[in-house]
């Protein structure tokens, strides 16, 4: 059962009326997108974002910088086979293409087709309504989405897609989804929106991370802000599938009492 302050919204079937009526009342600060010239700072963690590579990796035309931590969140794959799995997770394989993938101290995946295909993920730490703290900094990762086509992770809109964001802690500091929220990042080329009525909500109102990062929308990406909390679609595949679209990159301080 939803906690009562997390309703249904009566528009959660067509996101694009609901955000006709919601954005009266929503912020949305545009943030550009900037890779960071200055080395981390030693007292913060740096975040390397991506998100729908689709397998494009050796097309990357532009070096991945170096971080910290590095979090992709989902669609790493065309179409979530052995294979690819197994190519995307040799680390080897991914540094001879891209020399600085391979430097960051975690890297955190958070899409993954099937069960079983989990044991070739070696590399990283998958989450799936799961989370991981690192320096005290607390990470959730959820793959779920509206439907959208025959995909991996649909869920039908409302009551469903709640139930697994409800799951999501209210002390977490990074939150990684698969779909944006509606009104961020969101928008298809067509014009309409595809993110989350229910997602939107338990991320303003319960759960208000200092970050929420997805992809999914390839058009959508970049940053934007509601001035609290920072929503990045981290998309690096573009409309087209060119993986065009530069990694967003941000600082965290180690929380105290953390190395």
């Amino acid at each position: 059962m939803e906690p009562a302050t997390l309703q249904i919204h009566p528009l959660t079937d067509s996101p694009t009326a609901a955000w006709r009526e919601i954005s009266k009342t929503q912020k949305i600060i545009k943030i550009n997108v900037k890779i960071p010239q200055k080395p981390v700072d030693e007292k913060k963690l740096r975040f390397v974002c991506m998100s729908d590579t689709h397998s494009l990796v050796r097309n990357i035309m532009f070096d991945i910088p170096d971080g910290d931590v590095f979090i992709h969140a989902g669609d790493f794959t065309k179409c979530g086979q052995k294979e690819e799995k197994k190519v995307a997770n040799q680390r080897k394989d991914i540094e001879d293409e891209v020399p600085h993938y391979g430097k960051t101290r975690d890297n955190i995946n958070e899409a993954v087709n099937t069960d079983n295909i989990r044991q070739y993920l070696t590399n990283c730490i998958y989450l799936e309504d799961s989370g991981v703290e690192i320096c005290g900094i607390k990470i959730y990762g959820t793959p779920w989405q509206p439907e959208f086509g025959n995909w991996a992770f649909n869920l039908p809109r409302g009551r469903d897609c709640l139930s697994k964001w409800n799951l999501i802690p209210e002390d977490t500091d990074i939150l990684v989804t698969h779909t944006p929220p509606l009104g961020h990042g969101d928008l298809v080329c067509s014009g309409v929106r595809a993110g989350c009525v229910e997602l939107l909500t338990t991320v303003q109102t319960r759960v208000k991370p200092k970050y929420h990062i997805f992809g999914h929308i390839h058009e959508g990406y970049g940053v934007t802000s509601d001035g609290k909390i920072i929503f990045i679609n981290a998309s690096t595949c573009d409309i087209n599938y060119i993986p065009n679209n530069l990694p967003v990159v941000f600082d965290i301080c180690i929380k105290s009492g953390h190395k």
